[in-house]
């Protein structure tokens, strides 16, 4: 009986800190806040960014990256979750502008309701724009499926994955809640369902 109380614990840990890892990629980990000659640390041609979960945290993080030279291209990718309102694009745009990203920096996606959408139409603004290299950004229970669905479609592309590092449904303490939990094992399903139709 003992034994088993010690190694459920343990065991709890080990999902916590797997799911943790695995679920928020961050290429720029290691990196700065501002740019470097040092690879992955180097500008990119455009921070991509998806609405979804805490929108405003993933706007303000790219105005961030925008601001400190990452990239002089904003990228944001949603639609409308009212559609009698604005996308949920334009209304990253209209936050970005008033923190002083000029219009010109923006490219909108607006049509995008999943996060394949998100993927599939982004790909086609690159394509136009002679897009090469991103950063990608999202909610960090989010970020390994996004990156799995803009990865799919990319050819010869740099993908960087940078997750939020906290926002209103998602930190470091996500497992001490049951929403964390929610968005935990819901991402984990999905990434198996995306796994399992491409291998088909």
């Amino acid at each position: 009986m003992i034994r088993y109380l010690l190694v459920f614990p343990i065991l709890l840990i080990a999902i916590i800190v797997g799911l943790s890892i695995y679920l928020q990629p961050d290429d720029l980990r290691n990196c700065n806040d501002t740019v470097s000659s040092l690879k992955p640390c180097t500008v990119v041609d455009a921070v991509a960014v998806v609405s979804g979960g805490d929108t405003n945290a993933r706007t303000d993080e790219a105005i961030r990256l925008y601001k400190n030279g990452w990239s002089d291209t904003l990228i944001f990718s949603g639609a409308a979750e009212d559609k009698s309102g604005l996308s949920n694009a334009a209304a990253m745009q209209a936050r970005a502008t008033s923190a002083g990203v000029p219009k010109s920096a923006i490219l909108l996606d607006e049509y995008s309701e999943t996060t394949k959408q998100n993927a599939e139409n982004s790909h086609t603004l690159f394509a136009s724009k002679n897009i090469k290299s991103i950063i990608l950004v999202t909610s960090g229970y989010h970020q390994r499926r996004a990156s799995l669905e803009f990865n799919k479609p990319a050819k010869d592309m740099v993908i960087l994955n940078h997750p939020v590092s906290r926002d209103q449904d998602w930190s470091m303490w996500w497992w001490t809640n049951a929403r964390g939990w929610m968005l935990a094992v819901s991402e984990l399903f999905k990434i198996i369902a995306f796994n399992f139709e491409a291998s088909r």
